[in-house]
């Protein structure tokens, strides 16, 4: 007898995935839908061609630069004072924009998977502005707008603030490059959930904050941990609009991507690839993340 594994798509409908039996899918059974076999092995040739190429070979690349010369080499390289100041401008950066991220991220997947208000689909657009937007623009956007030649400069001179060319412009380049992410993975995930409990939740007397940490925070909160892991890696990452409004100054604005950017100009290949090792182990490091957070939130609906 065929075992059956379905999927319920966001509408509700169930779709067959896969047919079993005797170790052929229901599609491989079917000589409509069956290939030949030098085509699988074709396609997976050039899948695994690609993967070793494009994503393999650049991070085997990077780590045996950095080592090249030794771990004493590689070691003073990530403890240079340049070095870490960098990492701490970049870790101050991931602080302050990932929880902002982290508030408006919910508070806008709450606003449009639970209720209806017109604006609804501009404000969607809006959150998707950042995608289809240069970092190098958003950079020169801000220099525009808080610039000492633009529109609120002289007012920040006088008041002695500065944003660009110093932390703060920083901290919100960042952040609208970044805002897109939590919100976009909340948003179809709570429009597929419905909002029939928190309905139930407050005819039962539950308060608007019980509701939400009580009913709704469980039923996102992997796909909230998702969101967050992949905001905090494109920030820690970002290097256009960062670029634009940091100034470039050493020990003081340089974030790591940019700080591997002045060593790689300086023919300083040892220390650019030691530093951009840092890089690397986080974009691992993310992936291994994502698949355990994909694991378990499989299994958790799979439980319910």
């Amino acid at each position: 007898m065929s075992n059956i594994i379905v999927d319920k798509s966001v509408d509700g409908q169930q779709s067959l995935i896969n047919t079993r039996r005797g170790g052929q899918t229901k599609y491989e059974k079917n000589v409509a839908t069956r290939e030949a076999l030098w085509i699988k092995i074709s396609l997976i040739t050039i899948g695994l061609t690609f993967f070793g190429l494009f994503l393999v070979l650049p991070l085997v690349a990077v780590f045996t630069e950095a080592l090249r010369k030794g771990l004493d080499v590689y070691w003073l390289a990530l403890t240079d004072a340049d070095a870490l100041s960098a990492i701490k401008l970049t870790l101050l950066t991931a602080f302050i924009s990932v929880p902002l991220n982290l508030v408006f991220g919910v508070a806008a997947a709450w606003a449009i998977a639970k209720f209806e208000f017109r604006g609804k689909q501009l404000l969607i657009t809006f959150i998707d502005l950042p995608f289809s937007v240069s970092p190098v623009v958003v950079g020169l956007v801000y220099i525009l707008v808080f610039g000492a030649n633009g529109w609120f400069g002289s007012w920040l001179a006088a008041h002695d603030i500065k944003i660009i060319f110093a932390v703060p412009g920083i901290v919100l380049a960042t952040i609208f490059v970044t805002f897109p992410f939590i919100a976009r993975e909340l948003i179809p995930l709570m429009q597929a959930q419905g909002k029939e409990e928190e309905e139930a939740a407050v005819v039962l007397g539950a308060s608007g904050w019980k509701t939400f940490w009580y009913v709704t925070l469980p039923n996102i909160k992997w796909g909230l941990l998702y969101g967050v892991i992949l905001c905090n890696a494109r920030a820690m990452g970002e290097f256009g609009a960062v670029s634009v409004v940091s100034g470039h100054i050493r020990g003081q604005t340089n974030t790591i991507p940019l700080h591997v950017e002045i060593l790689y100009n300086e023919y300083n290949f040892a220390a650019a690839f030691a530093v951009a090792s840092l890089l690397a182990l986080l974009a691992l490091l993310t992936l291994v993340i994502k698949t355990w957070i994909e694991y378990r939130s499989a299994g958790s609906a799979s439980a319910h």
